[in-house]
């Protein structure tokens, strides 16, 4: 073996587009900031040892932190290689591999995959490199369309169902894990790094570009989702999109709430609660509290939308184009129907909105 020069290097377009498993060599702590959302983490290194060649590198200088790492990683060298082989399991052996810069480490596991049969593939510039890529896609231009409307209106239901019937969706809330109020995280998993949520966005409007979408649905949002902030270059042409408003009754969106919500029980709908209580302001606050301790969740909710619909409605004066559709008394795939056959959603509108 004379190296690594002899394995392909591919920029982060064809890396990304490649059939093969692909393979993340960093450390646990690196892999969980960010990484590609396909990617298996299989490291060379972990979070103590990927230090222990940093400080070597730093005070000894880059031989020496060679030899650190080889001393570091040698011993665990077969298990890597066993489970290279077990990740690489298409018949033509070929493994997409990266680390941060596409330097020592994706480098030296190359070699040790060349070794056991494999056929490794490397990615031009790491996840670093990478990162550029996901970047440059909020700059890009975009086909999207909004769905508005109030809280409890069944939004992101109604964007599950409009995707299972072939359109295309990016689902903000579900790739943050949140349903983006005080209450949005409740019984769902944690939230991911805001770096990892721009890799998941990017990748999902590179899936919709290589697919030929032609508009790309997604649900209107405040900048934050939760912890998570939408990148601000696909966030201003949110801001520009048409809007598609749905309307529902309040006490359609209170029992929708109330299915959602109550499950949870009064101490973790309490501290949601308080977590806005400078904004609700004290009489609402008290009220919202009052309801859920009774477990009176319909009270609770008429409450609580109450601050939310004024925070909506602000927001939607400043949507430039927009229309207003009616679904009360629908159930969510009557009300999909309904819109497909009106031509007010679908991959090319009809109505113009």
């Amino acid at each position: 073996m004379s190296g690594i020069g002899q394995y392909p290097f591919l920029d982060a377009n064809q890396f990304l587009h490649l059939s093969a498993p692909l393979v993340d060599v960093r450390s646990p702590a690196e892999f969980k900031r960010g990484h590609i959302p396909r990617a298996y983490n299989l490291p060379l290194f972990d979070d103590g040892q990927r230090a222990q060649v940093g400080i070597a590198y730093k005070k000894l200088g880059r031989e020496q932190a060679i030899l650190c790492g080889l001393e570091l990683a040698g011993p665990h060298l077969p298990k890597i290689a066993k489970q290279l082989r077990e990740i690489a399991f298409t018949e033509s052996g070929d493994v997409g591999l990266y680390c941060w810069r596409g330097g020592m480490r994706s480098g030296s596991v190359a070699w040790l995959a060349g070794l056991v049969g494999l056929r490794p593939i490397l990615l031009q510039g790491g996840y670093k490199r990478y990162r550029h890529w996901v970047l440059e896609q909020f700059n890009c231009s975009w086909p999207l369309h909004i769905i508005g409307g109030r809280t409890g209106t069944g939004k992101t239901d109604l964007l599950h169902i409009l995707a299972s019937r072939g359109l295309a969706i990016l689902d903000l809330e579900g790739l943050a894990n949140h349903r983006g109020s005080s209450f949005g995280g409740l019984g769902l998993p944690a939230q991911p790094t805001n770096e990892h949520y721009e890799n998941q966005i990017a990748e999902v409007l590179d899936s919709h570009h290589c697919q030929g979408s032609k508009v790309i649905w997604l649900e209107a949002e405040s900048t934050q989702v939760g912890r998570c902030r939408i990148p601000r270059g696909l966030f201003l042409q949110m801001g520009i999109a048409s809007l598609l408003e749905i309307c529902r009754t309040e006490e359609e969106r209170v029992a929708r709430l109330v299915s959602v919500y109550s499950k949870y029980g009064n101490e973790a709908l309490l501290k949601a609660t308080q977590r806005i209580s400078r904004r609700l302001g004290p009489q609402r606050t008290a009220q919202a509290i009052k309801a859920i301790e009774r477990g009176n969740w319909a009270a609770a909710c008429r409450t609580l939308i109450n601050y939310y619909d004024s925070c909506y409605d602000r927001e939607l004066r400043q949507s430039p184009a927009r229309i207003s559709v009616d679904l009360t008394g629908l159930g969510d795939e009557d009300a999909a129907t309904m819109l497909l056959d009106r031509g007010l959603v679908g991959d090319t509108l009809v109505a113009t909105l």
